[in-house]
């Protein structure tokens, strides 16, 4: 029986690396851990803690008694108490310098820069994936001709590979604001109540230099360059915004990849994976909906809309501290890094598996090739043929009014070629006409430009990071 509500992240699509990273045992084991490393750091710089109370503290990281903490916060309804007193209740000797000179953000705000900073790597992992599979997709099919649409209307043609290459470079864009984000990820440290570091500076008996050093010292275990330079109580909101902003980039670019596909799904130029005993959809039997696709744009307009979150939470801080950010970003953080865990995680099996029906792609250019080769047409008549440029553009224009004319008022096959080859003034043969109409003749630097992208640009990245490859969740639902 499932009686009460679940969040569909956790149940329906992230992996489970990704929520162990939001876990309640990751949550407050790493708690218990701040605390072990400030009573480490205070005893280093001489204040009064024995090695007895720190080896108690280490033997109690984990085993968190969630009832009693649960009874705790009942009685003072403040959930960092509630866990001082319970891992009190485990450590009575360390009991009296758990969390000495420290607030709640110390343990909240360092645990939520330490979690960000791992689910990060567990993102820029995926997103190292997703490069590969795309990256080999669009080698597989780096010169075969398709046809390019502005505006969804056809235009001229370019290559599977290199439109692949555009939804890569997306993707490099992203790992690029991902890795910045990371070097610039600094801990809150610790601050105190309004950031002045008053409590410790008290601790310390007026010793700046160890209130410094405290900190330092901090940073390091945790392998830190360094903290928050200034704060309030809490480090600027506006980091949450920074990395949010990432993970948006991320689902927009998931999500324009899925709009593609989803696009050529419909045109049976490619199909996305599809298992043999998936059903398309309940009613039509035939059906071969592109799932995976709508999915990753379904999560990723969620991603896009929780920035928002962030950015409304970062505006909205009094002061050195207020309290309505805390329930916001207990959902806003986890869940947008739960939902591009999944998105990525889409992106790659999609990416992997996806198959391109190569005559339909060669059916599509031929619909559109016969106008698209009618500048090559008349270039080659005057060259060729000794033919008037004037005129042979006005006996194409004319024909190919009629051929449109047959295509949309009757269904009819577009016939713009036979027209010009029955017509003397071409004095063209077949054979000359097919060469004409080679597809690759029309794709310009595009099969090019996809050899050089992957070549300079991505089969380095990936030579670099081949630590990182080889990941990805099997798709649950």
């Amino acid at each position: 029986m499932r009686e009460f509500y679940e969040s569909p992240l956790c149940g329906r699509y992230a992996d489970a690396e990704m929520k162990r990273i939001f876990s309640d045992d990751r949550k407050f084991s790493t708690w218990r851990k701040l605390w072990l490393l400030l009573a480490e750091s205070e005893q280093e710089l001489g204040i009064d803690i024995s090695d007895g109370q720190l080896a108690q503290m280490r033997r109690h990281l984990t085993d968190i008694d969630y009832e009693v903490a649960a009874r705790y916060e009942h009685q003072v309804r403040h959930d960092v108490m509630a866990h001082v007193l319970t891992f009190g209740d485990c450590c009575p000797t360390a009991r009296p310098i758990i969390h000495l000179g420290a607030t709640s953000c110390y343990v909240g705000d360092n645990t939520d820069i330490l979690n960000m900073r791992d689910a990060l790597l567990l993102v820029r992992r995926l997103l190292l994936n997703a490069i590969e599979a795309l990256s080999a997709f669009a080698s597989a099919h780096q010169a075969l001709p398709t046809l390019a649409y502005t505006h969804f209307q056809a235009a001229q043609p370019t290559t599977v590979g290199k439109r692949a290459c555009m939804w890569l470079n997306d993707l490099l864009f992203d790992l690029e604001q991902l890795d910045f984000q990371l070097d610039h990820l600094r801990l809150l440290g610790c601050k105190g109540a309004t950031g002045t570091g008053a409590s410790f500076l008290e601790l310390f008996e007026g010793d700046e230099k160890k209130v410094e050093l405290l900190e330092e010292k901090i940073a390091r275990k945790l392998d830190f360059a360094a903290c928050q330079s200034v704060s309030g109580q809490t480090y600027t909101r506006k980091a949450d915004f920074a990395v949010l902003q990432v993970l948006s980039g991320i689902a927009q670019s998931a999500s324009k990849f899925a709009g593609d596909v989803r696009l050529l799904c419909h045109l049976k130029e490619v199909d996305e994976p599809f298992e043999s005993g998936q059903i398309g959809s309940s009613a039509m039997a035939y059906k071969r909906n592109p799932m995976r696709c709508e999915r990753i744009a379904s999560l990723s307009r969620y991603v896009m809309c929780d920035l928002q979150n962030t950015a409304i939470t970062a505006a909205s801080q009094w002061l050195e501290r207020t309290l309505d950010d805390s329930a916001n970003r207990r959902i806003a953080i986890p869940e947008a890094f739960l939902a591009v865990d999944a998105v990525l995680n889409l992106m790659i099996n999609v990416a992997r598996g996806m198959t391109v029906h190569e005559a339909v792609c060669r059916k599509h250019l031929q619909e559109e090739l016969p106008f698209m080769a009618t500048e090559n047409i008349l270039m080659y008549c005057v060259k060729h043929k000794g033919g008037d440029r004037q005129t042979l553009h006005e006996h194409i224009r004319r024909h190919s009014v009629e051929a449109a004319r047959q295509v949309k008022d009757y269904g009819r096959e577009n016939d713009l070629l036979r027209r010009i080859l029955d017509d003397p003034i071409f004095d063209l043969t077949e054979a000359e006409l097919t060469s004409l109409l080679d597809p690759t003749g029309f794709t310009g630097m595009a099969a090019r430009q996809c050899r050089r992208f992957l070549d300079e640009r991505v089969k380095p990245l990936l030579e670099e990071n081949q630590d990182s490859l080889g990941a990805a969740a099997e798709i649950r639902v």
